[in-house]
């Protein structure tokens, strides 16, 4: 699960102790509890002095999610869970075509190929918000091409949305949830940088922002249902905090892999580059703040490329997602991110919210002013 360089880098996480919720550490392979000196992650996150933040030693990375283990859960906990959507031209007419297809994914071949031959290569060579972008809408308009998820691909607003609630994201290893009535999704890989209050870009992990194109495929304002699901969000498996080793350059360059593996015997590769992303991810940040205040910070997922469009079953059905796939999503300077697919309803219930974690802090005596603050 670790990067591939993990002896230079910071990493942030969360495991639970048999007391409850801990943001921990990992230094040499080692997993550190600094509750004690932060008791929340977005505690830590605010902290620009991490290289002297000590704690207890509690076993090998390798060791967590083992017998009498640590589990790892999300590595975040206060902050808001953001993402971006539409941020790639690939995915922009794909969300078209669910559009045009209105969920159905028998009529989603037949559209490809000619919405690809009319639109493609135009939302590929213009900037979003750009003058040459506002002619090209122009031209769609009038040639009856264009569509609401084409004004977020090209225009100058980004769609930024709320994925899920605080602490309701699932981590490394855990099930990830598809709603029960949906027959055509597909996992989002993604690069996911975490932002600290005051709008500073502290690092990145990675995440798996589901998607459920039937039912957003039928409205744009299903997007609610669509997106936020119990155990529909992962992140993880740790924090990569941004350093000499690692900077926000690497997230601009990542190649973020994925690989499914079904109980049948089905096997996907894909690839998200985040070179070919239309919207600059500072530019996303700055979007996502915009006349808003996240006093515990936030996550934003930078959106994916990715679309399957790989027949599964039915030919010219694509890929929709069964029961019991596992997922890979990995890059190498941010380890791999691993699920196993059920459906929301099945998936363990969310039940430790925001009031639960205080009173835990609470019991705990960790809500005390920090010495360091």
């Amino acid at each position: 699960m670790l990067p591939s360089d993990h002896g230079q880098a910071t990493l942030v996480g969360r495991v639970l102790l048999a007391e409850g919720p801990t943001p921990v550490l990992i230094r040499d392979d080692v997993v550190h509890d600094v509750s004690r000196e932060a008791a929340t992650v977005a505690d830590l996150l605010e902290r620009d002095d991490l290289d002297s933040v000590g704690g207890r030693a509690l076993c090998d990375v390798g060791a967590l999610n083992g017998d009498g283990q640590p589990k790892i859960l999300a590595p975040v906990d206060l902050q808001c869970v953001k993402a971006a959507g539409v941020t790639f031209a690939l995915s922009a007419i794909e969300r078209v075509i669910e559009e045009r297809a209105r969920g159905d994914s028998n009529r989603a071949n037949e559209i490809r190929g000619d919405l690809e031959a009319k639109v493609g290569s135009g939302i590929r060579s213009v900037v979003p918000g750009s003058d040459e972008a506002a002619a090209l809408k122009a031209a769609l308009i009038e040639a009856n091409m264009w569509s609401q998820y084409l004004e977020v691909a090209i225009g100058p607003d980004a769609e930024v949305f709320t994925k899920g609630p605080v602490l309701s994201a699932v981590g490394w290893g855990a099930q990830i949830g598809v709603r029960s009535n949906s027959d055509w999704n597909n996992p989002e890989p993604e690069v996911v940088v975490v932002v600290d209050r005051h709008g500073n870009i502290r690092g990145a992990t990675l995440g798996n922002d589901v998607n459920l194109r039937d039912i957003e495929g039928r409205s744009a304002l299903l997007l609610g249902k669509a997106k936020d699901n119990n155990a529909s969000t992962a992140l993880g498996p740790f924090i990569r905090v941004f350093d000499d080793h690692f900077t926000m350059d690497d997230v601009r360059n990542a190649t973020v892999d994925l690989v499914i593996e079904g109980r049948d015997n089905y096997r996907l590769e894909g690839t998200n580059k985040m070179s070919e992303i239309s919207r600059d991810p500072t530019d996303l940040v700055r979007q996502t703040m915009s006349e808003h205040q996240y006093p515990d910070g936030f996550v934003l997922f930078l959106g994916t490329l990715f679309a399957p469009i790989q027949d599964r079953d039915a030919p010219g059905r694509g890929f929709t997602h069964k029961e019991g796939d596992i997922v890979r999503i990995s890059t190498p300077k941010l380890g791999t991110l691993v699920n196993q697919v059920t459906t929301s309803k099945a998936a363990p219930p969310w039940e430790f919210g925001i009031r639960d974690l205080m009173l835990n802090l609470a019991r705990r005596g960790l809500l005390a002013q920090p010495a360091h603050a």
